[in-house]
């Protein structure tokens, strides 16, 4: 399946960025095709986002990026869904992932309990709720019976998966209707993935052709040599953060960073910031981080595009509104065209 390439943007909506509700809708102005709202980090629940920004806009697609399977019981999100929905029909997409132990278990304190299953069941659970079925299921992970929706969305709402592992991967082929990537599926890693997409697709009688492909981008711009400076100690620390967590430490280790995985576990171990951060290498940086002036930041979002990925999510990381606002800017219509 042959489909247009597309170009969003992620808000992480915290204090002195305005990447708030105002820059969800200057997004639709600026040309972009997506907006893309996250879950987590003590943020704005998108669901809720969704529905205000659907009354506020006409164009833009609305996607969750995305909703962890653990925080809220399927019937508890449907009602979420379907108010986003009503308000935005044929331009809402629900995005969910497993998330991390260290969100579900030490923030929300629930049990991250076998991940897999719980996203494949919450998938099955929700698209019976969202058909408007009484619910009758049993699952490993999941029950619900008896439960029905009073209302119900203007049209089927697509499912997309945030993956990075095999099984989580082929899972997604299987039941989603899209897949979301991220930095830690570099472009040389791309084709992999898309293979073991492909796997699971082949079970449901399909192929990867038929799931659209997301990426999350995290980009820092860096006009001028101390900026750069920056961007790769932000680089960093980001990367060492991630490292922190058992599901991102796997993937790490996929990629051939198994002792930059240990040096930052024993930095966390031992409160030492530093050697955490000195864990991340130049070259893993340079290898998953997108960073640099406009020109290199557009040129790796290319690649993306040139490995699979039809639509890119640009997530500009910036500390104060002015730099979120330029970094936003530059993969605006005015600046930026996807490829078609």
């Amino acid at each position: 399946m042959t489909r247009a390439k597309r170009i969003g943007l992620m808000l992480w909506p915290g204090p002195g960025r305005e990447a708030g509700f105002e820059r969800d809708v200057w997004a639709e102005q600026a040309g972009f095709d997506d907006l893309w709202l996250p879950d987590g980090e003590g943020f704005q629940d998108p669901l809720a986002l969704a529905a205000a920004l659907g009354v506020a806009t006409r164009r833009i697609r609305l996607c969750t990026g995305v909703v962890p399977v653990f925080n809220r019981p399927p019937p508890v999100l449907a009602t979420g869904v379907v108010a986003a929905e009503q308000r935005a029909p044929g331009r809402f997409v629900l995005g969910l992932g497993a998330s991390t132990g260290n969100m579900v278990d030490r923030w929300y304190g629930l049990p991250f309990e076998r991940p897999l299953t719980r996203v494949r069941e919450t998938v099955l659970l929700l698209r019976q709720i969202l058909r408007g079925e009484k619910t009758d299921f049993t699952g490993v992970t999941l029950r619900s019976q008896g439960f029905r929706l009073q209302g119900l969305p203007s049209g089927p709402v697509p499912i997309y998966l945030a993956a990075m592992g095999l099984k989580m991967l082929q899972l997604a082929g299987e039941i989603a209707d899209g897949v979301v990537l991220n930095d830690f599926t570099p472009p040389d890693r791309l084709s992999w993935a898309l293979e073991e997409i492909d796997i699971g697709a082949k079970r449901r009688g399909r192929r990867v052709d038929d799931l659209e492909i997301v990426k999350r981008r995290a980009v820092v711009l860096a006009e001028d040599d101390d900026a750069l400076r920056e961007a790769i100690d932000f680089c960093r620390r980001y990367l060492a953060f991630y490292g922190s967590a058992p599901g991102y430490q796997g993937i790490m280790r996929e990629l051939g960073y198994g002792d930059a995985v240990e040096e930052i576990r024993a930095g966390y171990a031992a409160r030492h910031r530093k050697r955490t951060t000195n864990a991340v290498s130049d070259a893993m940086v340079s290898r998953i981080c997108t960073f640099g002036s406009t020109a290199v930041c557009q040129a790796r979002l290319r690649e993306d595009y040139a490995g699979g990925v039809d639509t890119v999510a640009v997530s500009p990381q910036a500390s104060d509104r002015a730099a979120f606002a330029r970094a936003a800017s530059a993969f605006a219509a005015a600046s930026f065209k996807p490829p078609t």
